[in-house]
C-alpha cells in the first residue's frame, strides 16, 4: 500500500490518497473540452493538446489533512460533474459525482507528489479526431473498473466514506456553477 500526498499549490490545501496498485484505479488522460474550460476557468494553463492527466480513485482512498475549508466546487453546466478547486490559489483539486453513493474521486495527478504508484497511463479519453468527434483508447476498460468500484463501495458502504460529502449528502463546499456566457467564452480557440 502506497500513500501518495497530494496539494495545492501554494500547499494550503493537503492530505495523502492510498494506492494499493495501479490496477486499484485509473490513471488516465482526459482532452475532453469540458476538462479543458475547467482548467482555464479556474486559472489554469490551457492543457491542450496534451490533456488533463486524473487519477480516478474512490472517495474512501482520500484523506484531506489540512485546508478542507478552502475547497470549492465549479460546475460547467446545473448538472455537471463537481470540480472542487482551492480557493486559495485555483488548484483544480479532484472530480466527483454529485451524489455520494456514486462513488467516485478524480484527483489531478499534477496535484500528486508522486506519479509513479499510480502506473502508466492506462487510458486516453476523448482525443479530438480530424474532422470531428473523439477517440479513445483504454476507455472500456477504465469504465468498467470503475464501475465495479462503485458497485463494490455501495454493497460495503464504504461510499459513506467520503471527505466530500457529509452524512446528509450534502457537498462540503460552496457551489459556482457557470453560466453558459462564460462557458461559451472559454471554449474560444
Amino acid at each position: 500500500m502506497h500513500r501518495v500526498t497530494f496539494s495545492c499549490t501554494c500547499g494550503s490545501v493537503a492530505g495523502q490518497i492510498r494506492v494499493a496498485s495501479p490496477a486499484a484505479g485509473n490513471h488516465v488522460v482526459c482532452h475532453c473540452p469540458d476538462c479543458r474550460t475547467a482548467e482555464l476557468a479556474l486559472g489554469q494553463p490551457d492543457p491542450d493538446p496534451d490533456g488533463v492527466a486524473i487519477w480516478q480513485t474512490m472517495p474512501d482512498c482520500v484523506q484531506i489533512e489540512q485546508g478542507a475549508d478552502r475547497l470549492a466546487i465549479l460546475r460547467l453546466s446545473p448538472k455537471g460533474l463537481y470540480r472542487w478547486h482551492a480557493t486559495c490559489c485555483g488548484a483544480p483539486m479532484f472530480n466527483t459525482l454529485r451524489h455520494p453513493r456514486l462513488a467516485f474521486a478524480g484527483i489531478s495527478a499534477a496535484r500528486l507528489s508522486d506519479t509513479t504508484p499510480l502506473g502508466p497511463v492506462t487510458c486516453h479519453a476523448f482525443m479530438a479526431k480530424p474532422g470531428g468527434g473523439y477517440r479513445h483508447t483504454g476507455f472500456n476498460r477504465a469504465g468498467l473498473r470503475i464501475l465495479r468500484m462503485m458497485l463494490r463501495a455501495n454493497l460495503s458502504g464504504t461510499w459513506r466514506a467520503t471527505p466530500f460529502f457529509d452524512a446528509q449528502g450534502q457537498p462540503r463546499a460552496d457551489i459556482r456553477v457557470l453560466s453558459r456566457a462564460e462557458r461559451t467564452a472559454l471554449r474560444q480557440p
